[in-house]
């Protein structure tokens, strides 16, 4: 059974950081694009972060500059650097990985169990 499990969240302070890990488990063949995403109280799920395989990244204008997405292809594991942390960025973070799994013949979306980030002012 393919599984994403993330780590990391907590509370912290307005202008501290965190770093939000997530590794895949189970049988993986491979994996494609990896993200994090938010989803606050209230509002819609958006992307905050995503990397390829080839180390391409992208991110939501709200968190350039303050977070950092990077990943361990061989570890299966995707993390999220988080500096400069607002009240605004308070939500529970996803991860998100499309991935290949053995005896598969295609690729599929799969999600962590979300990890709770709040941030104080």
């Amino acid at each position: 059974q393919v599984r994403l499990v993330e780590s990391g969240g907590g509370l912290v302070q307005a202008g501290g950081s965190l770093r939000l890990s997530c590794a895949g488990s189970g049988r993986i063949l491979a994996i494609n694009t990896m993200a994090w995403y938010r989803q606050a109280t209230g509002k819609q799920r958006e992307l905050v972060a995503g990397t390829t395989t080839m180390g391409r990244t992208n991110y939501a204008d709200s968190v350039r500059g303050r977070f950092t997405i990077s990943r361990d292809n061989a570890q299966k594991t995707v993390y999220l650097q988080m500096n400069s942390l607002k009240p605004e960025d308070t939500a529970v973070y996803y991860c998100n990985a499309n991935l290949r799994p053995l005896g598969s013949s295609s690729y599929a979306d799969y999600w962590g169990q979300g990890t709770q980030v709040t941030v104080a002012s």
